[in-house]
């Protein structure tokens, strides 16, 4: 599964995100490579600012 922008820039959610990031690990087998571990990042922080945002929105 890859990660493809929205034409509006809107947020995925982070279930969404969350779902990406346990099938990269899944099909890692425990171990990413040098390209998956960058992608990996990308994920938390793309993770980390959707939760952000539901907070935001809950608070």
């Amino acid at each position: 599964m890859s990660f493809t922008p929205s034409p509006t820039g809107a947020a995925r959610p982070a279930s969404a995100v969350n779902a990406e990031i346990r099938a990269l690990w899944s099909r890692a087998h425990g171990t990413l490579s040098e390209v998956e571990a960058v992608r990996y990042e990308r994920l938390l922080v793309e993770w980390a600012a959707a939760v952000r945002a539901d907070t935001d929105a809950a608070a």
